[in-house]
């Protein structure tokens, strides 16, 4: 083991420093040295008189070039070895600190480190990709300032870990679309920039997790709401890795540049899952305990909900259900076509709204047809879309995957800013069925409640891609998966219609794209109706018609006490690609009602069930599927909190 040098050792090669060699004419002054010493931190103060003064460093340097005396050399010569002895003194105080620090903190005589394996071993036992969860804690463990001693310090080791991979992640891709900018091709430019963004949403999530962690247990709502919006976040993150290659499964040349994320995307993907398994299998005093290594706030990033705002999440205030039951809004700003409001354009008025918004901020679209896409920015929270009626204010785009978009940045209106609302509005696509996916609208925004909006396209209409979502007194109409994506959503009366696709395709009412078990994900319908549009109706035996199909291995939709019309066909389910997870699935029914709900020629398939008991359906009411009890009582518009 280095040798120690104590404290007052330096101290006195300090003096000596101070005293002789390094004292030359000039001004005097005090001195002050912040000194680390293998007995602790101390702090070095020493006045020199104006006969007997120290310059700095700098100083001595210009010194040596203005004045010449004849013993310049030698004065040189003794400044060098006096400095080079004192900063070996130093290198070898802070070897010592470091060996002391590392014994302490990985074995030392008192077994420390093998009681820090075992927690690690034990807590990476409960995750699906266990030599990952041990490689990641022990690398951070080198670095960290404190043993890891609970699993609580597995969790926050793995979760900063997993913060810094993902900001190396984002300039790497940044790079490869630097790179090959000049041979890129408009989708593959577009899949890029789509990447960049869910990258910086995944930031801007594990940063909320790593501050919604640090306040376990300090907020206004229940140990089990908390660590139920941990579970949203965490599963909003990892979603985003596959969107981000889901952008290059078009065509050849997509693939290729999809082979060179695949590795960086999915390494990020399994330590998110890592994260997420170790805070599914915590209990909640286990995660409001105080772990060894401190949350510091270096990473925390900004904040979506501010302290003073409603309490989240009861995501709708009593304002907000003013606003949502109100014959009449007062707006904060009107968008009008005609030019009788404030701006012409959606896109303009949500501009033009504050960001970081700590109260709604209600935008009234009037009666008009807006041909534009819209993008609500994840800065821009809070807002509130009104229009005059869902037939009347009519938002619509026609960007599509065949003419050069991808799916993500298809949308006519994508939804990035939490808390988002709107009512009496339609949101529509209108590529066409040729055109394959054309979405109308796309939510990625936490809190976001919709109600009396109509969603019309074709392919992939509604992408529900992450967060928490509810939907009410809407319609949504279209043909391939066109309710699809991974947030928590549940619809509640609402009507959904398959439309007449292209010749030799089938229609598929929802394709969910949940992606890990521990995701708290998943599509319920709920007290809809299941029905097909008028120009389907005389053809439907030429297209069938399913509930839906696995997106994603883990794919989950349940839909109960929903009038399902004869347009279903009598499987009920399809699947994606062979047996793709078929057996990993989790497709329910209950209580449906209707010509196309009976169960009795279902797919057999092992991750098919129709619950039979209430217990078995109150997992995915909107009481407990979306924490519904903390925001929907009092709305005033149809709803049900439990069966």
């Amino acid at each position: 083991m280095v040798g120690k040098v104590e404290g007052r050792k330096i101290r006195l090669f300090l003096d000596i420093l101070v005293e002789s060699e390094w004292s030359i004419g000039g001004r005097g002054g005090n001195f002050l040295f912040v000194v680390f010493g293998v007995d602790g931190p101390f702090l070095y103060h020493r006045q020199i008189s104006q006969s007997n003064s120290l310059l700095s460093t700098a100083q001595l340097s210009s010194m040596d070039n203005i004045h010449q005396p004849q013993n310049n050399h030698k004065i040189k010569r003794r400044r060098i070895l006096i400095l080079s002895a004192f900063l070996s003194l130093l290198v070898v105080a802070v070897v010592s600190i470091a060996v002391s620090q590392s014994h302490k903190n990985h074995g030392g005589s008192d077994g420390g480190g093998v009681a820090a394996q075992a927690v690690v071993k034990s807590t990476c036992a409960a995750t699906l990709y266990p030599d990952l969860c041990i490689s990641t804690i022990n690398a951070a463990a080198a670095t960290a300032s404190a043993a890891v001693k609970s699993s609580k310090d597995v969790l926050i080791t793995a979760l900063n870990y997993t913060i810094t991979t993902v900001e190396r992640n984002f300039f790497t891709v940044k790079k490869i679309a630097a790179g090959r900018k000049s041979s890129l091709t408009p989708r593959e430019k577009g899949a890029l920039h789509d990447c960049l963004e869910v990258i910086a949403d995944t930031l801007e999530e594990l940063r909320d997790s790593k501050a919604e962690l640090k306040d376990f247990g300090f907020k206004n709502y229940s140990l089990s709401d908390h660590k139920e919006k941990l579970m949203t976040l965490l599963s909003a993150a990892q979603t985003n890795q596959e969107s981000c290659l889901d952008g290059f499964s078009h065509d050849t040349a997509d693939k290729k540049i999809r082979e060179a994320l695949i590795a960086g995307q999915m390494h990020v993907f399994r330590l998110v899952s890592n994260v997420m398994a170790i805070l599914k299998n915590l209990t909640d005093a286990e995660i409001a305990a105080k772990g060894s290594n401190k949350m510091s706030d270096s990473s925390m990033g900004r904040r979506l909900e501010e302290e003073d705002q409603q309490a989240w999440p009861e995501w709708l205030s009593a304002g907000d259900r003013r606003l949502l039951q109100a014959s009449t809004v007062t707006p904060d700003i009107t968008v009008a076509a005609d030019g009788s409001g404030n701006y012409r354009t959606v896109a303009a008025a949500v501009a033009a709204a504050p960001s970081g918004s700590s109260r709604r901020y209600v935008i009234r679209i009037k009666a008009g047809v807006y041909r534009e896409n819209v993008e609500i920015p994840r800065a821009k929270t809070n807002l509130m879309f009104v229009g005059d009626g869902r037939t009347t204010t009519i938002i619509t785009g026609s960007r599509n995957v065949i003419d050069g978009s991808t799916t993500f940045n298809s949308a006519t209106v994508a939804v990035v800013g939490g808390g988002f609302l709107a009512r009496d509005i339609t949101f529509q696509n209108t590529a066409g069925p040729s055109k394959e996916q054309a979405v109308a609208l796309r939510v990625n925004a936490d809190l976001c409640a919709f109600y009396r909006c109509d969603m019309l396209a074709y392919q992939d209409t509604l992408y529900v891609h992450s967060l928490r979502q509810f939907y009410t007194g809407c319609i949504i109409v279209g043909t391939v998966d066109f309710i699809f994506g991974n947030a928590a959503v549940v619809l509640q009366n609402c009507d959904i219609h398959a439309r007449r696709p292209n010749s030799g395709q089938r229609n598929m009412v929802t394709a969910q794209g949940r992606d890990d078990p521990n995701q708290n994900t998943g599509i319920v319908i709920q007290k809809c109706r299941i029905g097909a549009t008028s120009d389907l109706k005389p053809v439907q035996s030429s297209f069938p018609t399913y509930l839906g199909r696995p997106w994603k291995e883990y794919s989950r939709t349940v839909i109960m006490q929903t009038e399902i019309s004869d347009v279903i066909n009598p499987a009920g389910w399809y699947m994606w690609n062979g047996n793709f997870a078929l057996d990993t699935l989790f497709y329910a029914e209950y209580q449906n009602t209707g010509a196309g709900a009976g169960t009795s020629n279902r797919v057999t398939w092992r991750g098919f069930r129709v619950l039979t008991s209430a217990s078995q359906a109150q997992p995915f009411t909107a009481g407990n599927f979306i924490g519904g009890g903390n925001w929907l009582s009092g709305t005033g518009f149809p709803f049900s909190l439990g069966l």
